[in-house]
């Protein structure tokens, strides 16, 4: 009769394990891959689909699947998975790029635009080596952080709030008050270089 009891101790601590699986599981954020049906004909996805790197000339486009997600203007590309709720965190490799954007778009953001051109988007863009917030194609400079090979983004559904974080320092540089309706997406422009994502990642204590 006494050997429930003496084992009750490891199935406490398993039990402990799995709940901190668990809990940690809950305080993952949003983990994606980039849409190639949304990729701009001049952006090649790598690495899983994590990837993306820009190529002057690009793919032509009479090789590209026809449909209405890809963007046809602009080096754009989304994310494949929405976020309608709670607090996410992902990182951005910079590879050799001196220009490009990063932030979030409505799912339904119009593919003959670019993501910071309207107000269905909010982004933090980096070119001629400077930070800036762009919405409706009005740019605002960020001051305290240069050209990172890493950058992070703290999105904050309920809170309407959009952060870059300084992953060195894991600081937040800037946030961007935004005004979400709707689901919206994980959104990358960029004209040079390469871009790697990091998602599915916990919120850094503190942020």
């Amino acid at each position: 009769m006494a050997l429930p009891f003496a084992r009750s101790p490891y199935l406490c601590r398993w039990a402990a394990k799995r709940l901190g699986a668990v809990a940690a599981e809950a305080r993952r954020g949003v983990s994606f891959k980039l849409e190639e049906k949304t990729a701009h004909s001049s952006l090649a996805l790598f690495k899983g689909d994590t990837g993306v790197k820009y190529g002057m000339v690009g793919l032509e486009p009479t090789q590209l699947a026809l449909n209405a997600e890809r963007f046809r203007e602009w080096a754009v590309v989304l994310a494949d998975t929405a976020v309608t709720s709670g607090r996410h965190y992902w990182e951005v490799t910079v590879k050799r790029s001196q220009q490009f954007r990063v932030g979030v778009a409505d799912v339904d953001i119009s593919r003959d635009s670019c993501i910071g051109v309207d107000v269905r988007s909010w982004v933090f863009t980096y070119a001629q080596r400077k930070w800036h917030t762009m919405l409706a194609n009005e740019k605002a400079p960020i001051e305290g952080i240069g050209h990172p090979d890493k950058v992070g983004l703290l999105l904050e559904y309920e809170a309407q709030k959009l952060s870059l974080v300084d992953v060195s320092r894991v600081a937040v540089v800037h946030t961007l008050r935004t005004d979400f309706r709707g689901p919206v997406v994980p959104a990358f422009a960029l004209w040079d270089g390469e871009l790697l994502t990091h998602s599915g990642l916990e919120v850094p204590k503190g942020l």
